[in-house]
């Protein structure tokens, strides 16, 4: 049930709260805004300053997972032109990226709780 949990950005302590409290905006440019803890159990998400650097490798990971099956999808299933596939990775990339970000977040959190 771990899965789900993620990807509905819960609490990884108690499950029932959002980690983010707003959804961002890609076409103005508005990142999600996180919780500093869990309303409901106190959970606090940032462990220390600088704790989601990691993060960032963890959307790494995901955007070149997104890209590689577009791009398999895109030219050798679909037969589309190089210029074609590479015009719709950037895309997928652009469109992708908010929820990427709050995906990678979300398991970074994951990865470094300890039930207690």
């Amino acid at each position: 049930m771990q899965f789900l949990d993620i990807i509905r950005y819960k609490c990884p302590k108690c499950k029932k709260n959002n980690i983010f409290n707003s959804k961002g905006n890609l076409f103005l440019l508005q990142i999600p805004k996180m919780n500093e803890r869990c309303e409901n159990c106190n959970y606090k998400y940032e462990i220390e300053t600088g704790f989601f650097f990691g993060a960032m490798y963890v959307s790494y990971g995901l955007t070149v997972a997104e890209i590689t099956i577009f791009s398999i999808l895109s030219f050798f299933i679909f037969k589309a032109s190089l210029l074609t596939t590479f015009l719709g990775v950037i895309v997928v990339s652009v469109l992708l990226s908010i929820k990427n970000y709050k995906l990678a977040r979300t398991i970074w959190i994951y990865l470094f709780y300890k039930p207690t």
